[in-house]
């Protein structure tokens, strides 16, 4: 072992300097508990998720970023034109409030149902992000 090698953190290191507590190291409890973990980073004995499911996710994810892409390039256009001073702070807040639900989702792509909840909730403040840049 190098020098290089011990000084690099290990898993249980890691946990230490880790906000809230590092990765979890262990698979979620199958049920409704109080210590349930929603969104966790899998753990080396987690199954990977069907290449089906993580294809249609990503997919639904992509669109959601193309859509996002137009919105900005719309968003781009309008403020050189000269925009309102809530423009840019609105269109900004939607996005990210989307952008988190869909990174919440590939976060919980070991639950049955909760990445599809969260992607089509990232939908609705994407959907108001359209709204507001093709009526402005």
């Amino acid at each position: 072992m190098t020098t290089a090698e011990r000084s690099r953190p290990t898993q249980t290191e890691a946990a230490e300097i880790m906000p809230f507590g590092g990765w979890e190291i262990t698979p979620a409890p199958t049920g409704f508990g109080d210590n349930e973990t929603l969104f966790r980073f899998p753990a080396p004995d987690d199954p990977a998720p069907g290449t089906a499911r993580l294809l249609i996710l990503s997919l639904y994810a992509a669109a959601l970023g193309l859509a996002g892409m137009g919105v900005g390039v719309r968003a781009f256009v309008t403020v050189l034109g000269g925009a309102d001073f809530w423009y840019v702070p609105v269109l900004t807040l939607f996005g990210l409030i989307s952008v988190g639900l869909a990174v919440g989702s590939f976060l919980s792509i070991h639950r049955p149902v909760l990445p599809w909840l969260l992607l089509l909730g990232a939908t609705g403040p994407l959907a108001i992000d359209v709204l507001i840049a093709a009526l402005y």
